[in-house]
């Protein structure tokens, strides 16, 4: 059975007059008339543009943290972006990024071999990136969500390959690009982990590994000296360079940065970033590209778009250089690292880059991954520069300075035994929007700004993968209603005893009862008011809602949980999304006089439409009296199909918005 709804887009000035949404008016309001804007709703469809995923990862074999984003090979447009490339040409073009390491949802090690959450994730999202860590030995898997459901069994095959591994080392290729990306490739497998996201794309990176550090410039001007810690994945710049290059190279022997472009070499203190020496090459066929790496008995070596060559400084404190590859190379190098036995590996300026081991002796070289080696190892992406990282397994931080059991360096919280992990809603960068119209049970404008929620939620988990707190952090994004309303979350799988404190909530307006651990009094589940007016969280602000024991994620449920507005300040007039309950202290529609379009009394009209909507992206609001159809071009035809057609209807994709129609744009 199909429902039809009537939304009307043409509305006279007496109508506005009397009826516009953003007046206290009463609650007959009917149906906006004038031209008609049909659509035809499946019967039972709650507008969501989100799933829950139940995540079940396997893994006995010691331990290990895992983090777990959702996953798409779409780029997202950054933007242009001036810059030089490695050619030293100034170019500005369209920046593509991937979001992968964006989107992290939750991080965890198993208990018992088990690690099991379930999270809240956009449908059009259809698989997950999971990431392995044991002791910074990093693998990753992209695994497809299958009926909601992901099952990931860690298989310890791989080991069998380190057997050629020499000086109880492993060793890691990472390597940057222009786009922003800092990744590993394994060179025993070939197989890329993605480690993070970059401040700027860059061409360069070099690893001092007894501080286990990486560092690189950036690409575009004032082309800093970013310093990233593996340990801790995270960025800082030391200083702006002034000037750009495709050659770094870190020297364990002096501690310094070497850092190369065209003709010239330089060393930098990676602590100030200040130029300390310079020199200049002598010989070099052609100056572009490459750079600079040390072989084990401190031989420095160059590459550039001619080739490969040695450097040895002469008399006259001059780098002379001697080409040692062919000097008809079918590649032109960008990059070069040695690894522990001492081979060559070189990276090539494919846009769907190849790996290279060359021999440093005879110039002698050979396709080791990538399109060109013909072993089903494809890299969509380009290789801008390489290092390597080497993980000695007899030299294992196990520093657990809160004693929880969860090693410093993969716990969140490491000086606190009661938390260790976190679980995001919608992800660590992201924000969720719940948007509503107070006009409830009569019909509404459908700009969905009457009161709009911007949230991100965070599960703050200890080492057993168990809730300790939940941190709500929200702001009121649009508040295009003349009612005074207020806000409030119902989580329908605890009960208010189960809380021990809540801190943030913002009430002035006398009407909210609270118990005195800081939940809605009277209530049978557990409900936190957020604001008894939404004007009071126009900034952001932290709800945090402490737990008195441990809950599980199951029991704790998934946020947004069930959220509501509470109308002008009549606590009984609740309006929540479709289908969901009302809160203990909330009446049905039948018992508001006035016009009735909630006959079922389930947050629908009777021709199938909703009074809000949660839509797990940073939503975009319509400007007032701009019905939502007319705002987002795909919205009806993601309606009309039930939500299986233009699930990302609300993106900033080509042609999803009509940026006029809405606020702030």
């Amino acid at each position: 059975m199909r429902r039809v709804i009537s939304i009307f887009l043409k509305i006279s000035m007496s109508v506005l007059l009397f009826y516009g949404c953003n007046l206290p008016i009463n609650d007959d309001i009917g149906d906006l008339d004038n031209e008609v804007n049909s659509l035809s709703i499946p019967e039972g469809f709650d507008f969501s543009t989100s799933d829950d995923v139940t995540i079940i990862i396997n893994d006995n074999d010691g331990y290990a943290k895992y983090d777990v984003y959702a996953y798409t090979d779409e780029l997202y447009d950054a933007g242009t972006e001036t810059f030089e490339d490695e050619s030293g040409e100034t170019i500005t073009e369209t920046v593509y990024k991937s979001e992968v390491l964006e989107k992290l949802i939750f991080s965890g090690v198993p208990v018992n071999g088990v690690l099991k959450q379930t999270v809240n994730i956009p449908k059009f999202y259809e698989k997950l990136y999971i990431r392995r860590n044991e002791h910074l030995n990093f693998t990753s898997s992209i695994v497809d969500i299958v009926d909601q459901k992901v099952d990931f069994n860690f298989s310890a095959n791989q080991r069998s390959l380190r057997t050629s591994a020499v000086k109880n080392v492993t060793d890691y290729l990472y390597a940057v690009n222009g786009e922003g990306q800092l990744f590993q490739i394994d060179p025993l497998t070939g197989v890329l982990t993605d480690l993070s996201s970059m401040p700027m794309g860059s061409y360069t990176c070099a690893i001092d590994q007894e501080n286990k550090v990486l560092y690189s410039i950036g690409r575009s001007s004032p082309y800093p000296l970013m310093k990233y810690s593996i340990v801790e994945d995270s960025w800082e710049t030391i200083a702006n360079i002034g000037f750009g290059g495709p050659r770094l190279e870190y020297n364990s022997n002096d501690g310094l940065l070497y850092f190369s472009s065209g003709s010239r070499l330089y060393t930098f203190d990676p602590s100030t970033g200040s130029r300390l020496d310079t020199w200049n090459i002598i010989g070099l066929h052609n100056t572009s590209g490459g750079d600079l790496v040390f072989a084990e008995d401190g031989k420095l070596f160059l590459c550039s778009a001619s080739g490969l060559y040695g450097l040895e400084l002469d008399s006259d404190n001059n780098y002379q250089s001697t080409r040692i590859s062919a000097d008809n190379l079918p590649f032109t190098p960008t990059s070069m690292t040695f690894d522990s036995n001492q081979e060559l590996w070189i990276a090539d300026i494919s846009g769907y880059a190849n790996l290279i081991i060359m021999d440093t002796e005879t110039g002698g070289w050979q396709y080791k991954y990538g399109v060109k080696a013909n072993n089903n190892s494809t890299y969509k992406r380009s290789i801008h520069d390489l290092t390597t990282f080497r993980v000695y397994a007899d030299n294992i931080d196990e520093t657990d300075s809160d004693g929880d059991g969860i090693l410093d360096q993969d716990d969140a919280y490491p000086n606190d035994a009661e938390a260790a992990f976190e679980l995001f809603t919608p992800s660590k960068y992201g924000k969720g929007t719940i948007a509503f119209e107070d006009l409830w049970p009569s019909t509404g404008d459908y700009d969905f700004n009457d009161a709009v929620l911007s949230y991100q939620a965070i599960a703050v988990l200890n080492a057993d993968n168990m809730a300790v707190r939940l941190d709500l952090i929200c702001n009121i994004k649009a508040n295009g209603a003349g009612y005074n309303n207020g806000i409030g979350i119902e989580i329908e799988g605890l009960a208010p005893s189960q809380i021990e404190s809540v801190s943030g909530p913002v009430l002035t307006e006398n009407y909210i009862s609270l118990n005195s651990n800081g939940t809605e009094a009277d209530q049978e589940n557990a409900v936190i008011i957020l604001a008894d007016d939404v004007d009071n969280i126009l900034n952001e602000t932290t709800i945090s809602v402490n737990f008195v024991a441990p809950v599980s994620t199951s029991d704790l449920g998934i946020a947004p949980f069930n959220p509501f507005i509470i109308v002008n300040g009549v606590r009984a007039k609740e309006i929540h999304l479709p289908y969901m309950n009302r809160t203990s202290l909330g009446n049905s529609s039948l018992e508001f006089t006035g016009e009735n379009k909630d006959t079922y009394g389930n947050f629908i009209s009777e021709n199938g439409f909703p009074w809000a909507i949660s839509i797990i992206h940073d939503f975009k609001v319509p400007k007032e009296k701009v019905d939502i159809t007319s705002a987002y071009n795909f919205f009806s035809t993601w309606a009309e199909s039930g939500g299986t057609s233009n699930v990302d209807w609300y993106k900033d994709n080509p042609g999803n918005r009509n940026d006029d129609q809405l606020e702030g744009e």
